[in-house]
């Protein structure tokens, strides 16, 4: 800061005190001198240190112009939303009518902040005192600003309209309109929903948006009120089926309504007007009557007048049929391979569901038919595959025009699609959905879909989608697609309405949970992207965090959102407390990412990283995530070098946690992630390509390594674990290369053969293609001699048969023996084979001490066993016999009586 910036405020501020010069004295000249002071105390970065002096020289002279336009200034600098010295300021300019400075200041403030409201309206009323003509822009960046500001935009509405921009006029009677409900001005709502039902009648879900807003904010019966207007105009339009939704809207509301439950007889008499029965379906149905209930008489008479010639109907039974003959109250129906059956209209009514003719159930069941478009399944199959929009809309109405894909795929498979060619329908019809406006969500259920019968546009969808979803975090993700969506209106009511929903978990709460902490973090986001919807939390980020039990656990359950990163926003919030580096550290357990401890290092903490490595090592239980990551992630980093944690301590730790987490399943706590955490474990310390825990093991001196040794052979259940069969194995052989002599505990002084039956790839591969051709080719083909030779006659003379029986027995006998040999076969792993001693996969040359002749044999497995080609089983008497014995053993054992004596000359690995 330079003495010579802090002389000119000083001396600006005494010829303030001491001259008291008068308010008439003051020009915009002078306050362009002071602009001058705050772009000075900004450049030079002294912000804070001017604004103390000024607000030192108001604790005296709460009216000093000079500090309460710098210190106002400098507070708008630094993002304050405190404008109380800027408008005192204004005031007294106001009051001593210098309008000229007035107006100066505003522009100057929203140079700074084209968002402030305060200077927004100030300059409005100055402009509408001046009669200047850019008041109705200064009036749109308002309403922009201020979601809640209905007034204004009702002036834009009525200012566009009489200079006949009708679509601008209604644009902001629509905003008008929400805001007023939004506010429970129900007087002024009432006006301009008029003026729309004038000018835009057909905008429907406009129309009912606001009906459920008034309905839920004001009142219900108000709602129904007013869409009694909107009703006049579909039915002076004849529009009959959007009347009859209207007026089923409001029986909703009051189904005692006499005047609706008149107009929606008189509707229905309208719509069906060529039909002969309507008038007795209207009586008999009751829908004019009180005492019955209304959605029961319209059920009624809905199902009476479908039941028509040439209709169509659908029995759980008999399926789809067509109405060929109605006389009296008897129907006579076309079930097709159910044939013709005849039903009382009473019966119908309760065992029929009425269908259209563009039902889905009708199109395929007319496939071929006269009436259809469709001469063959492949031709329907055809439009479905290559008109997916057509295939949706059809499906999606013919159940009520609210349909989800479990549905949708339940009408298309196995019928008219297979399996696979649903897969890639299934992927291009939500492509569909996504794209076409014309279909949207079912407000009450995120999984359903419905049709509109106008295009509906992007912010309405997007609004449809939030309302439908419940879950809060999927609501984030809505909220940011809308925002991410180049298409949306960004000044749209709709996503003021879903912001909204956010700022009201920070208006009032009963405790700091993930829904406000989110709220929060979204608030401050969107806002950021969104000026118009920026929101001033009564609560500071560190007020909320102060609140929370456990900063890690909050975290942890801030993963819900996809579109937004709440986890990094809260880390970056985070960062802003005075001891964000001991915070990152707290909550690294559930952080586990490398860029938060690169941020603590470029603070200048590495000691504090480097104390985290040290006592997470000396304790895995507690940091059993962080010791993986750090020696997944960081143990060739300069700064964990540092830390000096020895690489025994790390490999003990980590084998101590495959071990605990074994003693976790045992007990069934979290099976599928301890699992998750042992795969991941062995993979880091007994990868084939780098098995650091051999490296370091044989890198120690013999004590050492047993001890190394024993850690692992203790975990009793790595053996049967997937993926760690060989570890154990893998570590005997390389010990037994180190030391020959070596001495294991006596269970493991022979080779440990997995449970089973070993087997080499190869052999397994050609057994199970033999299973296969025995399965699909050989037993069919005796089923076919056994029946052929059946047909020669006599069974007991009949040679053919017995010897096709018995063909056919002894058949079904290997392949049983073959399918349980398969079921125990375990692979060979060739890369734990070792010539430390005799075992499955190897080639021993014996010396037969009788004859003096050298003797070669390959170890093998029962299925590779060929004993004239030197080839002999592990399993079989004289392989177990001469099994884990080493080079200079000398053997003797006796088979079938006959004595072998034999020194064990050489041991190399068989090619299998």
């Amino acid at each position: 800061m330079s003495k010579e910036l802090v002389d000119l405020v000083q001396a600006k501020l005494k010829e303030d005190t001491w001259t008291r010069a008068t308010i008439s004295n003051y020009s915009k000249n002078d306050l362009v001198e002071l602009t001058t002071i705050v772009e000075k105390a900004k450049s030079e970065n002294c912000i804070d240190e001017i604004k103390e002096i000024c607000d030192e020289q108001l604790s005296h002279t709460k009216d000093s112009i000079t500090a309460l336009y710098i210190s106002g200034m400098l507070a708008l600098k630094k993002g304050s939303l405190d404008n109380s010295l800027l408008e005192t300021l204004v005031d007294i300019f106001q009051n001593n009518h210098k309008e000229p400075i007035v107006v100066y200041m505003c522009e100057t403030i929203l140079a700074d902040d084209k968002s402030n409201k305060f200077a927004l309206r100030t300059l409005a009323a100055n402009y509408e005192q001046a009669g200047n003509a850019d008041l109705w822009a200064i009036y749109e960046r308002i309403i922009k600003v201020d979601l809640n500001e209905a007034e204004i935009a009702k002036k834009l509405a009525d200012h566009y309209g009489a200079e006949g921009d009708a679509d601008k006029a209604n644009e902001f009677y629509k905003k008008a309109l929400l805001r007023f409900v939004n506010n429970k001005n129900i007087n002024a709502a009432s006006e301009i929903w008029s003026k729309l039902v004038a000018a835009i009648p057909e905008e429907i879900d406009f129309f009912y948006l606001v009906q459920r807003k008034i309905a839920k904010s004001i009142s219900a019966d108000k709602s129904a009120l007013m869409m009694q207007e909107l009703y006049n105009y579909y039915k002076d339009n004849s529009k009959w089926d959007t009347a009859i939704d209207i007026l089923k809207l409001n029986l909703t509301i009051d189904p005692k309504d006499p005047w609706a439950r008149r107009e929606i007889a008189e509707c229905y008499a309208k719509k069906y007007a060529n039909h002969s029965h309507v008038d007795e379906y209207i009586r008999s149905s009751d829908l004019t009557q009180s005492y019955r209930n209304v959605f029961e008489a319209i059920s009624d008479f809905e199902k009476h007048i479908a039941f028509d010639v040439r209709h169509f109907v659908y029995h759980r039974t008999w399926g789809v049929g067509v109405i060929t003959k109605v006389e009296n109250d008897t129907l006579t129906i076309n079930f097709g391979k159910a044939g013709k059956k005849e039903i009382s209209l009473k019966m119908a009514v309760n065992a029929l569901q009425p269908l259209s003719r563009d039902h889905i159930w009708v199109i395929k069941a007319t496939v071929g038919s006269k009436s259809s478009n469709f001469k063959t399944k492949e031709e329907l199959a055809k439009e479905i595959k290559t008109n997916k929009e057509w295939a949706l809309k059809t499906i999606i109405k013919s159940f009520d025009n609210s349909c989800d894909f479990k549905k949708i795929k339940a009408e298309l498979v196995p019928s008219i699609l297979s399996t696979s060619e649903w897969t890639s329908w299934n992927s291009g019809a939500k492509k569909v959905l996504e794209s076409d406006s014309t279909f949207g969500v079912n407000p009450n259920n995120i999984n359903e879909y419905t049709v509109r019968d106008r295009a509906i546009t992007p912010e309405e969808k997007y609004s449809n989608e939030f309302k439908a979803q419940k879950a809060f975090f999927a609501r984030i993700d809505i909220l940011y697609k809308f925002i991410e969506d180049e298409a949306t209106d960004k000044e749209s009511e709709l996503l003021a309405d879903m912001f909204s929903y956010f700022t009201g978990f920070l208006k009032s709460f009963n405790e700091v949970d993930e829904q406000v902490i989110a709220s929060y973090l979204v608030v401050q986001e969107v806002g950021k992207e969104v000026p118009s919807l920026a929101f001033q939390s009564k609560y500071t980020f560190a007020q909320l965090y102060g609140e929370l039990d456990s900063p890690k656990d909050m975290y942890t359950v801030l993963k819900g959102s996809k579109k937004g990163d709440l986890r990094s926003a809260f880390l970056e919030a985070v960062k802003m407390l005075p001891n964000w580096e001991d915070e990152y550290i707290r909550m690294f357990p559930a952080i586990l990412r490398k860029e938060a401890l690169n941020a603590i290092i470029n603070a200048g903490h590495a000691d504090k990283v480097q104390k985290l490595a040290a006592e997470s090592f000396e304790d895995f239980r507690t940091y059993r995530d962080v010791i993986l990551f750090l020696f997944d992630e960081c143990s060739e980093e300069d700064w964990f070098k540092a830390a000096q944690v020895p690489l025994q301590k790390q490999l003990i730790a980590i084998v101590n946690i495959i071990s605990q987490c074994f003693r976790e399943i045992d007990n069934h706590v979290e099976s599928t992630e301890n699992k998750k955490i042992i795969k991941n474990a062995c993979k880091m310390l007994f990868s084939k390509d780098d098995n650091k825990y051999a490296n370091y093991m044989f890198s120690c001196d013999e004590e050492q390594m047993s001890h190394m040794y024993t850690l692992v052979d203790d975990i009793r259940d790595l053996d049967t674990f997937e993926g760690a069969e060989t570890v154990k194995t893998q570590l005997r052989n390389k010990i037994l290369e180190k030391y020959p002599d070596y001495k294991f505990h006596t269970t493991e002084e022979k080779s440990a053969a997995p449970k089973g039956m070993l087997v080499t790839a190869k052999k397994l591969e050609e057994k199970r293609n033999l299973v296969e051709k025995m399965q699909d080719v050989d037993i069919p083909a005796i089923a076919k001699e056994v029946a052929e030779a059946k047909e020669k006659g006599d069974l007991k003379e009949n040679a053919e048969y017995i010897a096709a029986k018995e063909a056919q027995h002894k058949l079904g006998n290997d392949l049983k023996r073959l399918q349980e040999e398969l079921a125990r076969a375990v692979v060979f792993d060739p890369t734990t084979a070792t010539t430390s001693l005799i075992s499955f996969g190897t080639k021993v040359t014996l010396l037969d001490k009788a004859s003096g002749k050298e003797e070669v044999y390959t170890i093998l497995g029962p299925w590779e066993s060929d004993p004239e080609n030197g080839v002999i089983s592990y399993m079989s008497p004289f392989g177990n016999a001469i099994l884990d014995h080493k080079v200079g053993d000398e053997l003797r054992f006796t088979i079938n009586e006959h004595k072998y004596e034999f020194e064990v000359k050489k041991i190399v690995i068989a090619k299998v």
